[in-house]
């Protein structure tokens, strides 16, 4: 098989983050998945299925693998040289959520010896910093469950190889937290917040009522059309750059009306433009419920 016909996924992160979850997620997507491989043998391994009818494959390489795991980027290099298209999907989440997953499962962290679960968190989040700010795909798990973890994972990864940019859509409340995973954060907060209205405050933006209110506001139609007009001419060099997944995060105070509203219209008008690049948006809505 050629090797622009072929995706292959490097899955990484955290531990703790949820690599299995996504592993097995990827497998039900018909992705061929081998996990805990040594880095320095992920180029052998790539190479010893470039004449099979394998065109998705996913391969886990974490730090379980101690000293074989610092191979890893000299490894991603020699695929590169071989013009081997790879991507780079590292899941992180905060150090709360981390600690609070060992401590249910009662399992040490790879890192930790005979210190505490924190001190293994903190040595793995400086030996994958380089990786995790070159990473093609950081997916923050802190605040989503298995089943909104494999949902994601399905969204981003069930058309296997990507020609285009694929873009994630993310609205989210300030009141609890940026997320981590953006690569672009929008500002809702100078809308008028249809909280304030009794009629459209149990609402969502994803109803008519609420996201009429808010995308009718005067300015935000040419605020949205901007912002996407924006985007669409930055995918082009986003995909020159070989970065195909771009997360964008739209903000507003709770993540419940006007986030919801502006990242719906934004995810359906950047399907809707034309250019030079395949841009494949979907929206998500983090906080949406959370209240």
């Amino acid at each position: 098989m050629n090797n622009t016909e072929r995706e292959v996924l490097i899955l990484t992160g955290m531990s703790g983050a949820g690599r299995s979850t996504v592993a097995h997620a990827l497998e039900d997507l018909g992705w061929y998945v081998v996990d805990n491989v040594p880095a320095s043998l992920l180029p052998a391994l790539v190479a010893q299925t470039a004449s099979s009818t394998i065109s998705t494959m996913a391969v886990v390489v974490d730090v379980r693998s101690g000293h074989f795991f610092d191979d890893l980027q000299t490894s991603l290099n020699e695929l590169k040289a071989q013009g081997i298209p790879h991507r780079v999907l590292f899941l992180d989440a905060t150090d709360q959520a981390l600690v609070q997953r060992f401590e249910s499962t009662r399992r040490p962290h790879p890192l930790q010896g005979t210190g505490r679960i924190v001190e293994g968190i903190a040595a793995e989040r400086l030996k994958l910093e380089n990786l995790r700010s070159d990473a093609d795909v950081v997916i923050d798990t802190s605040n989503l469950n298995v089943h909104q973890l494999e949902k994601r994972i399905g969204e981003i990864f069930a058309s296997g190889q990507l020609h285009g940019v694929r873009i994630n859509v993310l609205s989210f409340g300030y009141k609890y937290g940026i997320p981590v995973d953006s690569d672009l954060v929008l500002d809702c907060r100078f809308i008028p917040n249809p909280h304030w209205i009794p009629a459209l405050r149990p609402l969502s933006g994803l109803t008519q009522e609420v996201s009429k209110e808010v995308l009718t506001t005067p300015g935000v139609e040419q605020f949205v059309s901007d912002y996407v007009s924006l985007v669409s001419h930055m995918v082009e060099g986003y995909l020159r750059e070989g970065k195909k997944y771009v997360t964008l995060a739209i903000g507003c105070t709770g993540g419940k009306h006007r986030s919801v509203a502006v990242a719906q219209a934004i995810a359906t008008r950047l399907n809707a433009a034309e250019g030079s690049v395949d841009i494949d948006a979907h929206a998500v809505h983090r906080d949406v419920g959370r209240e």
